[in-house]
């Protein structure tokens, strides 16, 4: 969902800056060769904005998916290692209770 409203934003953060670039330039009074010009040089100015923006987002989204998978994995290493340990004790009990079976057995078949 954030990424959505980011994404959102800079949408909205671009056009706006376009729009008002255009609107100021458009109001000035300038010949139409310095206006044109001048249109040009914002244009670029605003698209390397948008560029070093995008580059910025993505490096931050890189390190936040490295972070993430990250914690993922040392959570799947304590599920599984908690997992290892659970099947030990129940193999320990179930063991114990064989055991403890086969005395009842053993001791049942010798009084009678």
């Amino acid at each position: 969902m954030a990424e959505n409203d980011q994404g959102g934003f800079v949408k909205g953060f671009l056009i706006g800056s376009i729009m008002g670039v255009l609107a100021g330039m458009l109001f000035a009074p300038k010949a139409g060769k310095e206006l044109r010009e001048e249109i040009k040089q914002k244009g670029e100015e605003v698209f390397d904005e948008a560029k070093n923006l995008y580059s910025e987002t993505r490096e931050k989204a890189g390190v936040i998916l490295e972070d993430a998978r990250s914690r993922a994995e040392e959570i799947m290493k304590e599920a599984n290692r908690h997992l290892t340990e659970a099947r030990q004790k129940a193999r320990e009990v179930l063991k114990r209770s064989e055991k403890k079976a086969a005395e009842e057995e053993e001791t049942t078949q010798a009084g009678v």
